[in-house]
Formats: structure tokens, C-alpha cells, sequence
């Protein structure tokens, strides 16, 4: 399959992944022929991104460090629990913990595989699958440092909840109305989750040179799970459409979170970031400086930038199809992403 723009999806096409709802729902299901109903319906509720059948690429899998099931329980998990801070009604934390439980075992399983973080997201998933992108990336950054099972629970848990603040937030976030705050009086509050969760939900804004939010923190005053999020939320941040307007790609997010490493961000801890994330999703077409097009369909470990691509073109009326592997091919680089 392939990951396109919706733009470029024609009525006919079959979908290549399910796109769930807010509540972890089925709202199209895989293999669903798609109509003008379906793909105006996709515009309409914010999709940008969806992956598409091709029977050129359909022995392509996306392997997840985190799988499908287990990212509707949590999304589930969290909708509900969303659903009751704004009903004013306390969450179950146990949902929380048992939710951290199920992600930490399926990440240490997959923990070598690239987070590729290119679920669909709609106008009413999007909070939901921001906070599981964060966390699975915070955890992947947090096994390169060596932080232990103890430790990742308490990154996992402050990861996923770090923006539990902004639910229910009308208006302008100033002082202690800021999310941060609130989030950390939320989380504080639960006795039953380590005061380090609450403190990520606090600092995950603040940065390198002191000018960060909500208190102007500087390096030394700023926690290592602070530190570790605020690299994963700044780049799950500019790879979605719903929080910096236009959704970057995720190679452009890359560098752009690179040149922030030393001064809003931890240089090391954006390092350990780059090796755990891929810049060019399985699915992506791109522009070779072969100058031929293909699909990304495999990738390399320490090498996001470098996949395995296949092109497919026509030669003397004869269908070519051959593998690139970046990797072996230090000459061959990748020019662009076709839309």
C-alpha cells in the first residue's frame, strides 16, 4: 500500500488502513472501496493522510512498534477518561496504569523497530493519538538512555497524560490556567501516579535557554522526562495538521527538531530521538536523484534516512519493478516526497 495525500485519492481506490474515531471506533474500515462521499467526508473531518491499496506494493507491512489493537484500548482508555475530567468526575487511574502497562510490553517487544507514527488523524482522534505518538516516542528515546522498567512507567505515564491540562480549557491559557499547570494539579492530585508524571506534565514546554513556559526554566532546573518529551511532543507537533496548521513531513520535522538541539531542546536526547523515528514512512512515494519515483517499503534501524525503496516504471513496454536499498547505495539519495 501507499500513503498519499487524500487529494490524490480517486473514487474506487481501497483503503489500505482502518481510520478509528476519537473513541477508538472503526469510522472506515480496511479494504473499504472508497466513494466521493467518503473521500469529501475524509477532507471534511481534517484527514490529510490516508494509505491507499496498490497492487505493486501489496505485500508492503507497516511494522508498528505498537499495534493496532492495543492503540484502540488506549485511545478508548483515554477518551473515557477525557470524558469524565470534562463532566467534572475523577478518572480511574488504573485504566491509566494498565493502559502504560500493555504500550511499555509491546515497545521492550519492538523496541528495534522505527516508530513510523502515521495513523489517520481526524478532527476527533487527533488529542488522542498526539498523546500515544508522544508517549511511545518519550519511552523509545528513554530505553536509548537506560532508564529502567520502574523509570519508563513513570516517563510512559507523564508522557501520555502531559497535556491532560488543556481538556476542558476555554480561552486564553494564562498564569496558572496554563495546561501545564493545570495538568500538574490534575496528576498531582492522584496519589496513586508518581509526582514525576505530574512534573512532566509541567516542564514539557520549558527549554534549553530559559525561555520556555510556564516558569522559565533553564537547563539544570528541567527533569530528564521533561527533557525527553519536550523532544517528542515538539516533533509530533509539527508533523499534525491540527497543532502547527500545516503538517510538515516527517524528514522536514526531523531537521527542524535537530536545529532546535542546544537551545530549546537536549542535544543527547535528540540524538537517541533520530534513531528511533522514521523520516520517510513505509508507504511514502518520493523522487529519487536517480531521478525515478518510487515507495518506501522497508526500513533500517540507526538509518532512518536511508529506507529501502521500490521503483516501478515502464521500460519498452515492459513493467519494471526494482528495490533500492539506500543504505547499500550511498549515492543514491531522496530529493523530495511526491504529495
Amino acid at each position: 500500500m501507499r500513503f498519499v495525500h487524500v487529494d490524490s485519492v480517486e473514487p474506487g481506490d481501497r483503503l489500505g488502513r482502518t481510520i478509528y474515531t476519537g473513541g477508538g471506533t472503526v469510522l472506515l474500515a480496511d479494504n473499504v472501496q472508497l466513494t466521493v462521499y467518503m473521500i469529501n467526508t475524509l477532507k471534511r473531518i481534517g484527514v490529510t493522510m490516508v494509505y491507499i491499496k496498490d497492487e505493486h506494493f501489496d505485500d508492503v507491512e507497516i511494522e508498528d512498534v505498537v499495534s493496532e489493537e492495543t492503540k484502540r484500548m488506549v485511545i478508548n482508555k483515554m477518551s473515557e477518561m477525557f470524558e469524565s475530567l470534562r463532566s467534572g468526575k475523577e478518572f480511574n487511574t488504573r485504566h491509566v496504569s494498565v493502559s502504560v502497562d500493555r504500550l511499555l510490553d509491546e515497545i521492550m517487544i519492538n523496541k528495534h523497530v522505527l516508530a513510523q507514527l502515521s495513523d489517520i488523524r481526524t478532527e476527533d482522534n487527533q488529542q488522542y493519538l498526539h498523546a500515544l505518538n508522544v508517549c511511545i516516542m518519550s519511552v523509545l528515546i528513554g530505553i536509548n538512555v537506560g532508564l529502567n522498567q520502574l523509570q519508563l512507567k513513570d516517563l510512559a505515564i507523564g508522557a501520555l497524560l502531559h497535556d491532560i491540562g488543556k481538556v476542558g480549557i476555554e480561552g486564553e491559557e494564562t498564569g496558572r490556567n496554563h495546561h501545564t499547570w493545570r495538568g500538574f494539579e490534575i496528576i498531582k492530585a492522584k496519589r496513586e501516579i508518581s509526582l514525576l508524571a505530574a512534573h512532566i506534565a509541567l516542564q514539557h514546554h520549558e527549554a534549553l535557554n530559559g525561555q520556555g513556559i510556564p516558569r522559565g526554566l533553564d537547563a539544570n532546573n528541567i527533569h530528564l522526562y521533561a527533557k525527553i518529551v519536550a523532544v517528542a511532543n515538539t516533533f509530533d507537533n509539527l508533523i499534525s495538521d491540527f497543532t502547527e496548521g500545516k503538517a510538515m513531513q516527517p524528514h522536514v520535522a526531523c531537521e527542524h527538531v535537530s536545529a532546535l538541539a542546544g537551545t530549546k531542546l537536549d542535544h543527547d536526547l535528540v540524538l537517541h530521538f533520530l534513531k528511533t523515528v522514521s523520516a520517510y514512512p513505509t508507504g511514502t512515494s518520493v523522487r529519487l536523484s536517480t531521478r525515478e519515483t518510487g515507495v518506501v517499503v522497508n526500513q533500517h534501524r540507526g538509518l532512518p534516512g536511508r529506507p529501502v525503496v521500490r521503483v516501478v516504471k515502464q521500460e519498452d513496454e515492459e513493467l519494471v519493478i526494482k528495490e533500492l536499498d539506500l543504505a547499500k547505495n550511498p549515492t543514491v539519495f531522496i530529493e523530495s516526497v511526491i504529495g
